[in-house]
């Protein structure tokens, strides 16, 4: 069943209307207190006593929210020089994050090294490249435990299909790999994928990654990587946290006992932290019928949230302005060039939704949106990007400015 966040409007008492009216529309809104609410909770659902969350930060690189897991202990993960760079300004220090790089060029693989940041290796290749910057001699190695799942195919990061990590059957020749290069392998990470409500898939994952690490001596750290999902639509149910952390601090007690030695283990959750806390406002423009379906438009597009034409993903969508409206069945669609432009789109094409009367004018509330929204937004068709802003203790304010035409041309050279 869908949680709080997935079926209300929850902004400490401020009205869609408010906000839009002071900030515009489409806006990006978060709510601080789910931020804090959900990181606490993973923190606390573990027995071990060695668990360190690492925000996952491409779920949304906004400072400030980023800030704010920092002020809650978190540390940081991160996959390019760009949020090294941004985790370092919201003031996490060098210790404080895992640089984990997908087909990293060498000039990426030095941004790291220049700045002492941990670098995770996800492949022979890449080994060999980064033992010639003459970095840190501390490294993690990433292996592909020949296991994943996810919401999407293109969200599984594990199993035979997947480009990331070594494989786990060249785990040998990577270990052999590193001590010939003078490389110390102090973790090894693992991430099968995004989107998880199923406790019994990450258990198994585990597993696997548990099995690589025991033959690696001199470990001081294992990273489980992300991976937990939320609800997204109706019927979803939300991950079992509490049952996840019983089991996951049994395999974790046990696992050290063998191994001789009480290791870290880490995990990334991205989503799990962001999604229920961020919300995309958008105004209706225009309504149609054709004779398939009943459309009503909007000022945004997928250049702002791709995840439904990208996925096919599911977000619940609000009425705030109508919520007793009589239901009606509609696509709600953008703004943008293209047909397959709508938010309301699944993974075999439109699905109409029965959402409460939407008027001209009426502010939409698109739920889930606090991740992977504004991160992987774009300026496609020209449109500026949303502002985004953070209500906390019953105020909200500005935290990122709304993009302007001018914007659209500042780097280009006249």
């Amino acid at each position: 069943m869908a949680n709080e966040a997935v079926t209300s409007f929850n902004m400490s008492g401020i009205s869609c209307e408010d906000l839009v009216k002071e900030f515009g529309s489409p806006l990006y809104v978060y709510n601080g207190d789910i931020f804090r609410k959900k990181f606490n909770l993973l923190k606390n659902a573990f027995a071990y006593p060695r668990v360190k969350i690492y925000y996952a930060c491409k779920s949304n690189t906004n400072i400030n929210v980023m800030k704010i897991f920092r002020e809650l202990g978190s540390k940081i993960d991160t996959v390019s020089p760009g949020e090294i760079f941004i985790s370092l300004k919201a003031g996490f220090g060098p210790e404080d994050l895992l640089y984990t790089p997908n087909n990293p060029a060498l000039d990426e693989l030095k941004y790291a090294c220049d700045r002492n940041v941990m670098v995770t290796i996800g492949s022979l290749e890449v080994m060999k490249q980064y033992a010639r910057l003459n970095g840190r001699k501390d490294i993690c190695v990433r292996v592909n435990p020949d296991i994943g799942f996810g919401h999407h195919g293109h969200c599984i990061t594990g199993g035979p299909g997947s480009k990331f990590g070594i494989y786990f059957d060249q785990m040998d020749e990577a270990i052999s790999l590193s001590a010939g290069l003078g490389l110390k392998i102090k973790g090894i990470h693992a991430h099968i994928g995004s989107g998880i409500l199923k406790v019994d898939q990450f258990i198994e994952a585990m597993d696997m990654v548990l099995k690589s690490a025991g033959r690696i001596a001199g470990l001081d750290f294992v990273d489980f990587g992300g991976g937990i999902g939320v609800p997204y639509s109706p019927d979803e149910h939300a991950f079992d946290l509490k049952a996840f952390g019983k089991k996951a601090s049994g395999f974790m007690e046990d696992f050290s006992g063998k191994y001789g030695s009480q290791l870290e283990f880490n995990f990334e959750p991205g989503k799990y932290l962001t999604a229920e806390a961020g919300y995309l406002l958008v105004k209706a423009t225009n309504k149609k019928e054709t004779p398939s379906y009943r459309f009503v438009g909007t000022d945004s597009g997928f250049n702002h949230l791709i995840r439904p034409i990208l996925y096919g993903s599911y977000h619940h969508i609000l009425n705030c302005t109508n919520p007793e409206g009589e239901p009606e069945d509609v696509l709600i669609a953008g703004n943008i060039c293209e047909s397959g432009d709508l938010f309301t789109i699944g993974p075999d094409g439109p699905q109409p939704r029965k959402i409460p009367e939407v008027r001209i004018g009426d502010i939409l509330a698109i739920t889930n949106a606090g991740s992977y929204g504004f991160t992987m937004s774009s300026n496609y068709n020209s449109r500026p990007r949303p502002a985004e802003v953070l209500v906390e203790d019953g105020k909200a304010r500005l935290i990122r400015k709304r993009e302007t035409f001018e914007d659209l041309i500042r780097n280009e050279i006249k």
